[in-house]
């Protein structure tokens, strides 16, 4: 019985997710089981419990958990914060549909189209008929006429062999996702293949660009804890691309000169490159000791047959490393950098001092230090990082804002820098608008917790600044410096609790101009000679934009 997860059921953007008998959490970064990419899911969530029945081993309980998400967990339209769910309940997280299925019955009978006519088949032929055993085309006990092991001495047949092992040899090595063990297992199965007494697998390292050993192996008895392979011969078919087969080495014009041929008194060896594209990236080298003639033409072609296959697979599984090795590192970036400012460092950008405009957010908790010093310190710290990750993660993010910096409980957020677009003001604007509904929806949240409940005052200013990273060589941030963030702060002190302040700037630079505002006499604020001229926005009268979806002129961003 397996049980999945179907976002958008019934409709072309119909997505499945298989669950797992545990914890399935559901959201909009990577490191969630389901990843939804969805404006309206926060980073994490909503998790589903998947569990026996205590009562009916052989059947599952499901129980759908809210994560403190910024835009809801709704069960049949109704919002929760926990809740046991069948398969007959409608899911909805923020505002995405989701339901319910049991693959063996209910999925299955749901997608299946009625007017489906029988199909006309006239044969089957499944993938699984393919598959090859090795030991079915090879003789272990062959020694003569060739280093393959081949069963088959019939040309044509023998041809057709060749490639069946080849195809099951690629199969095999992409299994094979370690790097170590892929070398290994190419060295593993050249020896089952091949009657060779060594083998030896070297890369080329990407610092020095010399070839390394990464791997050897040797039939039973012989020893390959010394560098048994010449590095001439090596080195030759690395430089030129090209597969030797010598039947003498230390008679071989090509490697005069090589100790470790003379002293090995190698008798015959071949050698091919590990070339997936134009670059060789190592070579692969086996060698025999007791038979000057125990390789032939066709070994030769079917040894960079071969090595073509495993230099295939050690490329795609380094490719794949480094898949994850940056899936890794981005993740890491973004929890130390603004979303932007990973991007940018991502994309290789520049992120020197520039000198641009920017509109400017500055929000700040109204009477914290009061509040707090009726708290514990532990439960200050659990609400600040409650209330921040609505409002970076969950809002400033999702409208592409630059966080400057955390200020204790303030911050200070930016559009314009690094990136600028046409509608910056108008992103900053729409922010400071969710902030203050997602406050009222935390203090619903915090009400049943028995947590204070909060007010935010915000002011808003646009200008010009000089954007960059600003520190020390090894320890940086990324900051706006100027007359208009320091002016954006001060506007933030003039704002009364639950209120959003707005310089005329940037007022002059809003796309959409039909916003609520409210015209203030002119305001000294400190650092200024001049009066300013500011604005207070009606937000209440401005329902989210998360919350509704045609009632409301209001672009959406």
């Amino acid at each position: 019985m397996g049980y999945v997860l179907v976002c958008n059921p019934k409709t072309d953007h119909e997505a499945i997710y298989p669950l797992n008998p545990g914890r399935n959490t559901i959201g909009r970064a990577p490191t969630n089981q389901i990843v939804i990419k969805h404006n309206s899911l926060s980073r994490r969530h909503a998790e589903i419990l998947m569990e026996r029945d205590r009562t009916h081993p052989d059947q599952f309980r499901f129980l759908l958990r809210d994560l403190k998400s910024l835009n809801g967990t709704f069960v049949n339209t109704v919002k929760i914060k926990q809740r046991e769910i069948t398969l007959d309940d409608g899911i909805t997280l923020g505002m995405v549909a989701l339901k319910l299925f049991d693959t063996d019955s209910e999925f299955a009978d749901e997608n299946e189209d009625p007017t489906d006519a029988p199909l006309p088949i006239v044969h089957h032929y499944s993938p699984k008929q393919t598959q090859v055993v090795l030991e079915d085309f090879i003789d272990k006990n062959q020694r003569s006429g060739s280093a393959l092991r081949l069963k088959e001495k019939d040309k044509n047949q023998r041809a057709v062999d060749k490639l069946k092992i080849l195809l099951e040899v690629s199969k095999q090595l992409a299994s094979s996702a370690d790097p170590d063990q892929l070398l290994d297992k190419i060295l593993e199965l050249l020896l089952e293949i091949m009657n060779v007494d060594r083998a030896a697998l070297l890369l080329v390292d990407e610092r020095t660009q010399k070839l390394e050993q990464k791997a050897v192996k040797a039939r039973s008895g012989l020893s390959v804890r010394y560098q048994f392979y010449s590095t001439k011969i090596t080195n030759y078919v690395r430089r030129h691309g090209d597969a030797v087969l010598t039947d003498d080495a230390a008679e071989d014009h090509r490697f005069e000169g090589s100790h470790s041929i003379l002293i090995q008194a190698i008798r015959a060896s071949m050698c091919a490159p590990l070339q997936p594209r134009e670059e060789v990236i190592g070579v692969l080298y086996v060698d025999n000791l007791t038979c000057s003639n125990a390789y032939s033409g066709e070994d030769l072609e079917f040894l960079t047959a071969l090595a073509n296959q495993a230099a295939i697979a050690i490329e795609t599984t380094r490719l794949a490393n480094k898949m994850r090795e940056n899936a890794i590192w981005r993740d890491k970036l973004e929890r130390f950098f603004p979303t932007t400012i990973s991007r940018k460092l991502r994309e290789g950008g520049d992120l020197g001092i520039i000198e641009t405009e920017v509109t400017a957010l500055f929000a700040d908790i109204t009477d914290f230090t009061k509040m707090s010093s009726t708290m514990e310190p532990r439960a200050v710290i659990e609400m600040l990082n409650d209330y921040f990750n609505v409002m970076v993660e969950e809002i400033i993010f999702t409208y592409e804002g630059t966080l400057e910096k955390y200020i204790g409980d303030a911050l200070l957020a930016i559009w314009g820098a690094p990136y600028s677009r046409p509608d910056d003001t108008d992103r900053a604007v729409q922010v400071a608008i969710e902030m203050q509904h997602a406050v009222q929806r935390l203090n619903q949240d915090w009400q049943d917790q028995d947590r204070q409940p909060i007010a935010i005052h915000i002011g808003l200013n646009s200008g010009p600044v000089a954007a960059g990273n600003i520190g020390s060589r090894r320890l940086i941030q990324y900051a706006a410096i100027g007359d208009t963030t320091n002016v954006t702060s001060r506007i933030c002190d003039v704002a009364k609790a639950g209120e959003i302040i707005l310089a005329a700037s940037t007022v002059q630079r809003l796309n959409y101009k039909d916003y609520p505002l409210i015209e203030l006499p002119p305001t000294l604020v400190k650092g200024k000679q001049d009066p300013l001229q500011l604005y207070r926005l009606e937000w209440r009268e401005l329902p989210s934009l998360h919350e509704v979806t045609s009632h409301s002129s209001r672009p959406k961003l």
